[in-house]
């Protein structure tokens, strides 16, 4: 069962704090993000379960999933790029805004728990409006044609790892703090060093979609010491923002030839296409 909220667990982490979108006075460190704000900027929508694009209601699996499906099996995203999370995510992995990590990752958790009844609780989600669409739609929990796609299934999370100069220079990996936050809520093993990134494959968004893949093709490796404890266990993948999937595809691949089961995506925003 995943850990109450932090408000429930003592005064300790119950202080003052503020709103990082709309300035409303909050509590607690998950505080920089009110339930107002999530529900306005982040409701639950259907989303392809594959790779967790906004799709019409009923819709399980976009286009493009269909045509060419990406090597992990489901993905979570807990909204849109756009207003406000291209500012808060901005600030967290350039300005050190780590403040924002408690909230980022228990909002992402109750995303997650939503996509998985028996993780779900009502304590992770309690903005929650009864009825709201699944990860496949309005009453569809899960696409019947998938197989081991269930969130609650998963046994370790990886988070998409920087390179060591970018590592240095930034003091921190922004997804690796955020799976450390999601580990602990929904209580699940963390292992932030399993996956490395060999060489510095610089921002993706400088280059064309068709050249992406290419950049970071080899770009990732497990370390040797965590191989075997890898083999044969369902592995998700965390990372801030997903735009065409490209570096998340290679991640993938790399934790599937080393032996993995199963690997999922689990990002706090999905880029529209």
């Amino acid at each position: 069962m995943p850990e109450p909220p932090s408000a429930a667990r003592g005064p300790r982490l119950a202080w003052p704090n503020r709103c990082a979108v709309c300035r409303s006075g909050t509590r607690g460190a998950a505080g920089r993000l009110c339930d107002d704000c999530l529900r306005r900027h982040a409701p639950p929508r259907p989303r392809c379960c594959r790779c967790a694009l906004a799709v019409p209601a009923s819709v399980a699996l976009c286009g493009a999933c269909l045509r060419a499906p990406p090597p992990w099996s489901a993905a979570v995203a807990l909204a849109d790029y756009g207003y406000p999370w291209d500012g808060l995510l901005a600030a967290l992995k350039f300005r050190a805004a780590l403040d924002l990590v408690p909230a980022l990752g228990d909002a992402l958790a109750a995303r997650v728990a939503l996509h998985a009844p028996d993780v779900s609780d009502p304590r992770l989600h309690p903005s929650q409006p009864e009825g709201s669409p699944g990860p496949c739609g309005p009453g569809k929990p899960q696409d019947p044609g998938r197989d081991r796609t269930d969130p609650a299934a998963i046994a370790l999370l990886m988070p998409v790892p920087l390179a060591d100069a970018r590592l240095r220079e930034r003091g921190y990996n922004q997804a690796a703090l955020l799976a450390q936050r999601l580990a602990r809520r929904l209580r699940l093993a963390c292992a932030p060093q399993a996956l490395r990134r060999t060489r510095d494959t610089g921002h993706q968004l400088a280059l064309p979609r068709e050249q992406r893949s290419a950049n970071v093709r080899g770009a990732f490796a497990v370390a040797p010491r965590t191989a075997g404890a890898l083999r044969g266990r369902r592995v998700a993948l965390v990372d801030d923002v997903m735009t065409t999937g490209a570096t998340l595809a290679e991640a993938a691949r790399v934790l599937l030839a080393a032996g993995a089961a199963e690997v999922q995506a689990w990002v706090v925003a999905r880029t529209p296409d």
